[in-house]
């Protein structure tokens, strides 16, 4: 049996391992009751062959190095990298695993004015603590709240930091065998921000063809425009498109395989780890055949103008720059014709799970983006009773 003692103020639980060794473990608190309350959880679990309900005790530095290893493994590089930037800004840069980044800054890149009241001076506060069971729901919360107000961040990317530690927390827990205060996963008991209805920008027929005309003075972008407007690509999906990828014959217009590849050394896969293959319409497909003849030797279906794989950044840098010269609006972007792709093939009345599959999305989120664009689809499906209208019989040819 165990049993309680008392030093300095601080309960401390005193029993003995195999053997008649024995051992004394803090209990951090200064209550009988919440003292006496663990003794029972103790008992209970030797009792029972149970592991341990006493909380662990792990270096944070030490569980985030390893963190990071396995998110490494198990995500893209970019999206590790997220996640990555994300524990450093809770924690602070406790371990070399959270101060190395892959991402450099251009040369020509500029730090952003503060905001009004923003003093830069001032370092950011982070979640302070030696073990990872010290931290609590209290620390989390107190943190987003605080970055909140600091950088008036979205309920989305609030959520974001909420999401992201409560994966470290799991992780540890399944992973690791860390035994957490009460057995509970102190980011998830932080109460989740509720999130506005995503704002979807997307162009008109009218505005597509105006962006694809503006572009007619820049062959090479107005064909990558064109590819993503019509092929619903995201913007380093095409950006490594290799020759390879189009399959030039398929039926009736060609393919575009969207897969992992690895090209001079360089690894790559889609962001969702899923291949996927995305047929050619009859009206990008001129504007491909125009792009094959001019790209020559390079590898890369659009190489930049040095001859290499475009960076994304600087890509969306001559975008911008082209669409600004032609008083175009500064949200016509790689990710509006993204939405495009989607928006117009589901107000044609393509199903969701087709467009999700198209553009390797998973139906739920194609539902949130896409769903509201189905009005017309929905007309008779309201009317029921004697003024229920028929349906339209189906068309028999032949």
């Amino acid at each position: 049996m165990a049993s309680l003692k008392k030093r300095g103020g601080t309960y401390y639980l005193q029993y003995y391992l195999p053997g008649r060794k024995q051992k004394r473990v803090n209990l951090e608190t200064d209550s009988y009751q919440i003292a006496r309350e663990k003794l029972r959880q103790f008992d209970s679990a030797r009792a029972t062959g149970e592991t341990s309900p006493l909380p662990t005790r792990t270096s944070l530095p030490e569980l985030l190095t390893a963190y990071v290893e396995y998110v490494r493994t198990v995500k893209t590089g970019k999206s590790a990298q997220t996640d990555i930037y994300y524990l450093r800004d809770v924690f602070g840069p406790v371990c070399d695993a959270l101060t190395i980044t892959s991402r450099k800054p251009s040369p020509g890149a500029k730090k952003r004015p503060p905001k009004p009241g923003q003093d830069r001076r001032r370092k950011a506060t982070v979640i302070e603590s030696p073990y990872l069971e010290q931290v609590t729901t209290a620390d989390v919360a107190v943190f987003i709240d605080g970055r909140v107000r600091e950088r008036g961040l979205a309920p989305k990317t609030a959520n974001r930091y909420r999401e992201i530690l409560t994966r470290l927390f799991n992780w540890a827990t399944a992973q690791r065998g860390v035994r957490l205060p009460g057995g509970a996963n102190p980011a998830a008991s932080v109460e989740r921000r509720r999130e506005p209805a995503p704002v979807i920008r997307f162009l008109t027929i009218k505005q597509i063809d105006q962006q694809i005309d503006a572009l007619a003075g820049n062959p090479r972008l107005q064909a990558m425009a064109a590819t993503y407007i019509y092929a619903g690509l995201r913007r380093e999906e095409l950006l490594w498109l290799t020759h390879d990828d189009i399959d030039w014959d398929a039926k009736p217009y060609g393919l575009i395989r969207v897969r992992a590849k690895k090209v001079d050394g360089a690894a790559w896969e889609p962001k969702t780890k899923t291949n996927r293959a995305v047929p050619i319409s009859s009206r990008l497909r001129p504007y491909l055949d125009r792009q094959r003849l001019r790209a020559g030797k390079s590898p890369w279906l659009f190489p930049s103008p040095e001859g290499k794989r475009w960076d994304p950044d600087n890509f969306s840098a001559a975008l911008r720059d082209a669409n600004s010269c032609k008083s175009l609006a500064d949200w016509w972007s790689c990710l509006t014709y993204r939405h495009t792709f989607g928006s117009q093939l589901a107000m044609k009345g393509e199903s969701l799970y087709k467009i999700a599959t198209l553009m390797g999305n998973s139906p739920e989120i194609c539902r949130r983006h896409y769903a509201a664009l189905l009005p017309e689809s929905l007309t008779t499906t309201v009317e029921f009773g004697d003024n229920a209208i028929p349906p339209t019989p189906a068309r028999v040819t032949g």
